[in-house]
């Protein structure tokens, strides 16, 4: 079936699938090389859970997502932002922002993340009492947020333009009627200027993997700016409608997918390829600390933004019918991301014992967590006031 309204089902496709990245990702957590776990305070581990077997496959794959899932993620936020204020006022939209964003939110970081993070707490202590486990999960662990941490940013971020609605209302529509009329290549390089701008100077300045915040309201430091661009960025790319946007099937801009599939290899090839050189002119005194994290940071910040056109121009153009497996996963998609972390721990945590290969765990680990992860999310929304928050 074809759809014709403006919100178009390969969006919500798109979402779903990096939804599927995102359990994937946090599935491959516990059996890169590079993890390792604390005891003392499991918090600064690199996961809650850490395997024995480990796959350098899998360092690649986490990296790879790593680089742009999230800010995509922040970009398709804020596509139907400016439509959706306009039509239900700004008071509404925030009542609804607040019940589908910050409630779901509280939910995940108390009731959710005490389920998910029980098993770091076992293979800490190896002992199993409730009481002592949340005492130290609010006091030593300082309130783990997980992956809701998106939910309370993305809360902030919507809160934020809603307020300068009046303001910006008519740059923003102006922007997105410019950036539908450019040429691809005149795209990316905005598209690439504007990520560079928010994200290497701050990469330089707090560290590329530093964490900061007040209880479970925690954010990477580095990425604040760069997901709040990329956010903007989507408003206004959907200010002028979807249809009327950088974003129509006929555009340039999309037509060109193939190549912008081959520029996402090509630059995190090229991100992974420079790591080594860039590590031996420091070594030899070739290149200082500031110096190196520039140049990586800058192809970085390529890898991302070729990325993320990458995977919007080819969910835009292959995408042109309704699937009723999509459908469905596309519904429950943030019903899966607010409650598949329990899943994966606790598979992961099972799994400790089995001896097979590090990629046959975090396969089964990956199908088992969405499946589970999908079968409550459609169980959950039978009810209806799960339902208004899901």
């Amino acid at each position: 079936m074809h759809t014709n309204n403006d919100r178009d089902n390969w969006l919500d496709y798109l979402r779903a699938f990096i939804t599927l990245l995102v359990v994937a990702h946090h599935s491959s957590l516990a059996y890169t090389t590079f993890a390792s776990f604390n005891k003392a305070a499991y918090i600064t581990s690199t996961h809650p859970v850490v395997d024995t077997l480990r796959s350098s496959s899998l360092d690649i794959f986490e990296d790879f997502n790593d680089v742009f899932f999230m800010s995509l993620m922040f970009l398709i936020g804020g596509i139907f932002l400016w439509n959706s204020i306009a039509k239900k006022g700004r008071q509404q939209f925030l009542r609804d922002r607040f019940r589908r964003l910050f409630v779901p939110f509280v939910i995940g970081v108390t009731l959710l993340m005490l389920l998910a993070y029980y098993p770091a707490w076992l293979l800490a202590h190896g002992h199993t009492s409730p009481k002592a486990y949340i005492v130290d999960f609010f006091t030593v662990e300082a309130w783990p947020v997980g992956p809701p941490w998106f939910l309370w940013v993305l809360f902030l971020f919507n809160g934020l333009l809603a307020c300068t609605y009046p303001y910006m209302q008519k740059g923003l529509h102006q922007c997105g009627i410019w950036l539908a009329r450019q040429t691809a290549h005149t795209v990316f390089i905005c598209w690439y200027i504007l990520g560079w701008i928010l994200y290497v100077p701050a990469a330089l300045y707090f560290g590329a993997d530093a964490w900061t915040g007040i209880g479970p309201f925690d954010f990477q430091q580095s990425r604040l700016l760069l997901y709040a661009g990329y956010f903007i960025l989507g408003v206004g790319i959907g200010a002028p409608g979807l249809h009327n946007s950088l974003f129509t099937a006929g555009n340039r801009f999309m037509k060109k997918w193939p190549l912008w599939l081959l520029a996402c290899a090509g630059s995190y090839v090229l991100l992974k390829c420079s790591a080594p050189p860039l590590l031996h002119s420091l070594d030899t005194g070739q290149l200082n600390n500031i110096q190196a994290t520039l140049i990586y940071r800058s192809i970085w910040i390529l890898s991302c933004t070729c990325s993320s056109i990458a995977f919007i121009t080819a969910f835009r153009q292959l995408f042109h019918r309704s699937y009723r497996l999509w459908q469905s996963l596309a519904g429950n998609a943030y019903g899966i991301y607010l409650v598949h972390y329990v899943f994966v721990i606790w598979l992961q945590y099972y799994l400790l014992r089995c001896t097979i290969s590090p990629v046959s765990k975090f396969l089964v680990c990956t199908i088992a967590s969405i499946l589970l992860s999908w079968a409550a999310t459609w169980l959950l929304r039978k009810n209806k006031l799960v339902r208004k928050l899901l």
